[in-house]
């Protein structure tokens, strides 16, 4: 099984989405489902996908898990939940026993977006991320470099924990990279417990000035840093059509795999979301 381990539906004339602001965003700025997602899956040979968190609200992730049931290509969901709410335990509960609920896989937050760099080391989050762990449940961390060193620490605090970084913790790839980004994800990828998501790659690029060979050297170094093992494919549709087609996408980072050999490819468009996400799917 082929699988695009982050994808995002939304609908801007139902819900706020406060990160979609910018006038750059506009394109994007309309609803997209799973009708829109499904030939895409199609014409790119993808069998399934993970539908990821777009906004901090439990209303969202209620509603991607009524999606996840009534849809068989949606085989996870990483969703959002309160890490500092005291009683999250009782809230997972709640989301695995909803129709779709034994699809979550996941909590994320938008930890970039919150003004202390060390968020993710706050006591009541920590409390909430080990409520996330005993329910068998993986984190995501949406981080920039500023937020990696507090995402090293958590990893290292939760040596048993499962982690995702998204988008490779975008590194600047548009200034052409940073030494800072560089062994800061070094230092993560250290921890064991920590997969890397090659995704958002392109947006992350001047989007009108990108290609394969543009983004090669971050896959590469991602790949450095995590192993064969813990790369993992995902295409973050519809962010990423700002650059380029899910197509466009798809190809620039199967050819930026293509270098790291036949069984890093195989591993990053499947065998490790499932392995991280712990999905029961024959890949």
């Amino acid at each position: 099984m082929i699988i695009d381990a982050h994808q995002h539906f939304w609908d801007p004339a139902r819900a706020d989405y406060p990160w979609m602001a910018a006038d750059e965003l506009a394109p994007i700025r309309r609803a997209f489902g799973p009708a829109d997602l499904a030939p895409l899956l199609t014409a790119n040979g993808i069998d399934a996908s993970i539908l990821v968190q777009c906004r901090s609200a439990l209303e969202e992730t209620e509603e991607f898990l009524r999606i996840a049931h009534a849809t068989p290509s949606v085989i996870g969901v990483v969703g959002w939940a309160d890490l500092t709410d005291g009683a999250l335990g009782d809230t997972l509960e709640r989301l695995r026993g909803l129709p779709g609920g034994d699809k979550l896989v996941g909590i994320r937050h938008q930890v970039h977006d919150e003004p202390d760099p060390d968020w993710l080391l706050r006591e009541d989050v920590q409390r909430g991320l080990t409520a996330v762990f005993a329910h068998d449940l993986a984190y995501d961390f949406l981080v920039r470099s500023r937020e990696l060193p507090a995402a090293i620490a958590t990893a290292q605090a939760f040596p048993q924990a499962r982690f995702v970084l998204d988008h490779a913790a975008k590194p600047p790839i548009a200034a052409g990279g940073s030494s800072e980004w560089a062994a800061r994800i070094k230092a993560l990828g250290a921890c064991g417990n920590v997969w890397c998501k090659i995704s958002g790659l392109a947006t992350e690029a001047a989007w009108n000035d990108w290609d394969a060979e543009r983004l090669s050297p971050f896959v590469v170094h991602a790949a450095s840093c995590f192993g064969e093992g813990r790369l993992i494919f995902g295409s973050d549709w519809p962010v990423c059509l700002l650059a380029g087609s899910y197509g466009e996408i798809k190809d620039a980072l199967e050819a930026c795999l293509a270098k790291l050999g036949p069984q890093a490819r195989d591993k990053a468009f499947g065998v490790n979301a499932a392995a991280v996400y712990r999905l029961a799917v024959a890949t």
